[in-house]
């Protein structure tokens, strides 16, 4: 099977924020809100500061090889192991909750993107070393959202009565029973045993889902050299402890933001406002927030309090127990990490794009950010019926009721438009209004308003002369719908809703082989693969 590859700037979909599109090009203040650019001179720069920020890579190492001890062995994963070790080998980072069978589509091509840079950086500056890692969002506890799926076309959720960080929950009787009821899926595709066996490898009873994730992208990326890290663990968040001190005694991320929010309020919407605690407490099955009152520490929703001595002793005897969101998780996977870039959707920068000050407060490292890579993939039938309808391949991101209208005027025997007959009649009215006027004045303005009615019955009488040319063309128009929703499901990106399994269930890894070869490194742009057998 080979696949072609269009790219589409992002600015030409209409799908991005002002904000990134400004990052993206390189325009308006969005540089302002970032150390580097998004290119090999910025990752170049980046290497440079990035000596000046230490990071305890004996323990990281440690850790890692602690996590992968009962996995089966890569050389590739080894090797990038041994590696972190040197100080001279930097790390091309995305991060991700672990969705329960991978979820949607980007969850993919986030950690194809980081492989890809990697290997990129590697010919570029050839003296240092470069290992990709997924960092797993093992703390998230969205259960709605990271225990949910689409296949098919329906979304399936894991029902289950726990509670807390879903990498800390485990496979239990639910997910089993949710993984055996989409057998019947995959017994009719191409490749579908080779999914199930992976997911039923991976996803046994008893296991966390942090172990689940971490097993199921091994088997699949291990192969590339792919590093993934647990940070939720003791030993990485004690790395952490001064910068979570010096949250809960100064609140001082709350602080460093507020420029930062006034700035981009300025220009560009916010994406998110933080707390003045951006710390969790995570234990057994809750992950609340904390919140300061009077001096007293307490942990919503539940009857924990602390004083403020008591809380710090908890946080240095007990670091697993403390859990940074979106504020402060950036510079905790940039402390425990040599990272130098960063990739992540659209969402995601926009939030690391209001946190410059806080790394400069913590005193970590913060890295060049990359817009993850974004695909869409056309089946080789439904290619062919969009170029018979006459639209090209950047037509896709057109609103599908622009798109019916471009086409019953393109394909129409008859003249649709009363533009010349509205302009002749605008014409008319005024060479009346004028005649009116020198009669007597006060016509001027019943002439002007006879003349409004006139042509806004002509623009209703345009529509209906359209909507009548458009049911002569339903089973185009038709086409044009099917298309759209089969490409756009939900009304949303294909990455957005596709599982990973139904591409490869189709076409087996080589849909995996066609986005690695397809994917971009730091040059930008929206990828749309065509299959062609």
């Amino acid at each position: 099977m080979k696949f072609n590859a269009t790219q589409i700037p992002y600015h030409a979909t209409g799908l991005f924020s002002q904000l990134v599109r400004d990052y993206v090009d390189a325009k308006g203040t969005a540089m302002d809100f970032v150390s580097y650019a998004p290119n090999f001179e910025g990752v170049q720069k980046a290497i440079g500061a990035r000596a000046n920020f230490k990071t305890n890579r004996p323990l990281l190492v440690e850790v890692l090889k602690a996590q992968y001890e009962r996995l089966p062995v890569s050389a590739s994963v080894n090797n990038n192991l041994d590696l972190l070790l040197k100080d001279n080998t930097y790390v091309i980072t995305t991060a991700h909750q672990p969705n329960i069978f991978t979820g949607p589509l980007y969850f993919f091509y986030k950690i194809i993107h980081a492989i890809q840079i990697a290997a990129d950086l590697q010919k570029q500056f050839p003296e240092n070393n470069y290992v990709p890692v997924y960092y797993m969002g093992s703390e998230d506890a969205d259960i709605d959202e990271v225990g949910s799926f689409y296949l098919g076309g329906d979304k399936l959720q894991w029902e289950t009565k726990q509670t807390g960080a879903i990498g800390r929950m485990k496979v239990d009787d639910a997910l089993v029973n949710l993984l055996k009821n989409i057998e019947g899926y995959w017994s009719v595709k191409h490749q579908g045993k080779e999914v199930m066996g992976a997911l039923s490898d991976a996803y046994k009873k008893g296991e966390t889902i942090n172990e689940a994730t971490l097993s199921l992208i091994h088997s699949y990326f291990g192969q590339y050299g792919l590093v993934v890290i647990q940070p939720d663990d003791a030993k990485l968040k004690s790395c952490f402890i001064s910068v979570m001190e010096k949250e809960l005694t100064t609140q001082f991320s709350h602080h460093a933001l507020q420029p930062t929010l006034v700035k981009l309020r300025a220009q560009y919407h916010v994406q998110t406002e933080g707390r003045l605690i951006n710390l969790f407490y995570l234990k057994e099955n809750t992950r609340a927030r904390i919140e300061l009152n009077e001096g007293v520490y307490s942990i919503v929703d539940t009857d924990i309090t602390f004083t403020q001595a008591e809380i710090i002793a908890e946080l240095h005897a007990h670091p697993e127990r403390f859990s940074p969101n979106v504020i402060l998780r950036g510079l905790y996977q940039e402390t425990i990490l040599p990272g130098i870039v960063f990739i992540g959707g659209g969402g995601e920068l926009a939030y690391w794009m209001e946190l410059k000050n806080v790394f400069n407060e913590a005193g970590v490292h913060y890295p060049v950010l990359q817009l993850r890579n974004s695909f869409l993939f056309i089946k080789e039938k439904i290619s062919k019926q969009w170029h018979d309808l006459g639209f090209d391949l950047n037509a896709l991101f057109t609103p599908v009721q622009q798109l019916e209208v471009d086409y019953v005027k393109t394909h129409t025997q008859h003249n649709l438009s009363l533009a010349a007959s509205i302009d002749a009649l605008n014409t008319l009215y005024t060479t009346i209004q004028k005649q009116a006027v020198e009669v007597d004045a006060t016509l001027g303005d019943h002439t002007m308003n006879l003349s409004v009615q006139s042509v806004k019955k002509l623009v209703e009488l345009e529509k209906k002369i359209l909507k009548a040319e458009k049911k002569k063309q339903t089973i185009a128009l038709e086409r044009i719908q099917h298309i759209k929703n089969e490409l756009f499901p939900e009304n949303s990106l294909q990455e957005r809703v596709d599982n990973f399994a139904e591409w490869v269930g189709e076409y087996g890894w080589a849909w995996v082989e066609a986005v690695l070869k397809h994917s971009n490194s730091m040059e930008q742009g929206f990828t749309i693969l065509t299959s062609e057998s």
